[in-house]
């Protein structure tokens, strides 16, 4: 008895679904080894895109943090300007 949660996750009983992955696991190696595409290919550019999409996405964070920096440097000062001629208005 296999329990029905695990079956309706799997989408059949566990046996089944395996066989089905290997069947279809076998075909699509068939194709990508005749284009020539490697397991090791694979796994490499999978961890070439990861390196990339970090180094890109920490380039666009220093970015971020300049602009926000070099606005801070102009507006910072003009508030405080601003904020102290008003508390002076104010009295």
């Amino acid at each position: 008895m296999a329990n029905p949660n695990l079956e309706r996750f799997l989408g059949g009983s566990p046996a089944a679904v395996a066989v089905r992955l290997i069947v279809v696991s076998f075909i699509v190696g068939v194709l990508l080894v005749m284009f020539g595409v490697e397991p090791g290919d694979i796994v490499a550019s999978v961890g070439r895109l990861v390196r990339r999409i970090i180094d890109e996405g920490l380039v666009d964070f220093r970015q971020f943090g300049r602009t926000l920096l070099t606005g801070a440097i102009v507006v910072v000062p003009i508030w405080l300007v601003i904020r102290l001629l008003d508390s002076r208005r104010s009295r």
